[in-house]
């Protein structure tokens, strides 16, 4: 600790900025896994459930309404409105096949509850993949700014050289130590991510099948 704070009041503008980013990543990453984790958590949870329970249910009615219960996030309640969906007026949609029609409908519902989940993953990519080339600029400057300084005194040695040149690496292990949790969130959430997505996609595949089935029956 001693160590970073010799480092940042030692330090010139550009090595504060390049802190100043590292804490302010750092910071928003955290916010994001933590964030995600409850999120992701709860729809797999959701999803578990509430899809068994729209199955079990004796009518559409009812199985609507069991699965607005359980579905806090939001995923599984565009598909089934993307089947129940009437559009009125002659359009280009009204006009396909009502295969063709729920087909789009399915898919537009499918790509929103998938942003839904997929939303941070960007930000978290983002910093896993920048992080360590910051901290390790922030090295490089912090080193030449500390061998300018020893060299403007006009003698060197070996005692004043390591020690500003270790306060200088403390950069590299703090863009390492922000990036390490951000790659591991994202490889964990995007795993998370693709089960919830085959999920949904199996259920959208069955809603589409049950609406032809009831539009074949003339229900």
């Amino acid at each position: 600790m001693d160590g970073i704070t010799q480092f940042w009041q030692q330090s010139d503008g550009i090595g504060r900025a390049v802190g100043a980013l590292l804490l302010a990543m750092s910071i928003s990453a955290w916010v994001v896994i933590f964030w995600k984790a409850w999120v992701l958590q709860r729809a797999r949870h959701d999803i578990a459930r509430a899809v068994p329970a729209f199955w079990a249910a004796d009518a559409l009615s009812s199985g609507r309404a069991r699965l607005e219960a359980l579905d806090r996030e939001q995923v599984l309640a565009p598909l089934l409105a993307a089947i129940t969906a009437r559009d009125g007026g002659h359009t280009l949609e009204t006009r396909g096949a009502l295969q063709s029609q729920l087909t789009r409908r399915l898919r537009d519902a499918l790509h929103r509850s998938l942003a839904h989940l997929q939303f941070g993953q960007v930000l978290l990519a983002s910093i896993g993949s920048t992080a360590p080339f910051i901290g390790l600029f922030g090295t490089v400057w912090g080193i030449y700014h500390a061998l300018v300084s020893i060299a403007a005194a006009g003698s060197i040695t070996i005692e004043k050289v390591a020690g500003p040149v270790g306060e200088a690496l403390i950069m590299t292990a703090a863009g390492l130590a922000v990036a390490i949790p951000a790659v591991l969130a994202y490889n964990l959430f995007g795993k998370w991510v693709a089960a919830c997505e085959a999920e949904l996609e199996g259920f959208a595949h069955d809603l589409r099948e049950m609406a032809l089935e009831h539009a074949a029956a003339g229900g």
